[in-house]
């Protein structure tokens, strides 16, 4: 069983709160717009990361980490991307290929919107974490934590941080 931390757009900012659930977690997963690689630096030192670079983060960052990174956790075909779009509206960057190829999770970033839906039609589960950072319009800052055990994704839950 894997215990999972996930957010996205950070853009720069890290702060005691988050590090305290990456430490609870097993895992972090940053679904890109970094920032600054002090904050991937310092999640990598606390738990093993697993990231993309996103919309805002430069040629250091992009060096570093890729735009999709495709995986499994446990039994769980993850993939990871910062702009991707929702079930039934995904990017076309990656539409052809989410349809011909579904993993079983698949989480994206960029809108600062948070929202867990299910894709019935390819059979997924997706995941946005909203944000996290202090950049940008968002009321209250956000990240989701969650178990992987085999095929099972389950005790999903939303941490929400005052701004």
């Amino acid at each position: 069983m894997q215990r999972i931390l996930l957010l996205s757009d950070t853009h720069g900012y890290l702060d005691d709160r988050i590090i305290a659930h990456a430490k609870d977690a097993d895992q972090v997963w940053h679904a890109g717009d970094i920032g600054n690689l002090k904050v991937t630096d310092t999640l990598l030192e606390i738990k093993p990361l697993k990231a993309v670079y996103g919309n805002i983060d430069g040629a250091t960052a992009r060096s570093q980490f890729l735009e999709n990174e495709r995986f499994m956790c446990e039994e769980v075909d993850v993939w990871i991307t910062h702009i991707g779009g929702y079930p039934g509206r995904y990017d076309l960057r990656i539409r052809d290929e989410i349809r011909a190829n579904p993993p079983k999770l698949f989480i994206s970033g960029h809108s600062h919107i948070l929202k867990v839906m299910p894709d019935k039609k390819l059979n997924l589960l997706h995941m946005n974490p909203g944000a996290i950072g202090t950049h940008g319009f968002h009321k209250v800052r956000t990240m989701l934590r969650f178990k992987i055990d085999g095929e099972r994704i389950f005790d999903l839950e939303v941490i929400e941080i005052p701004r």
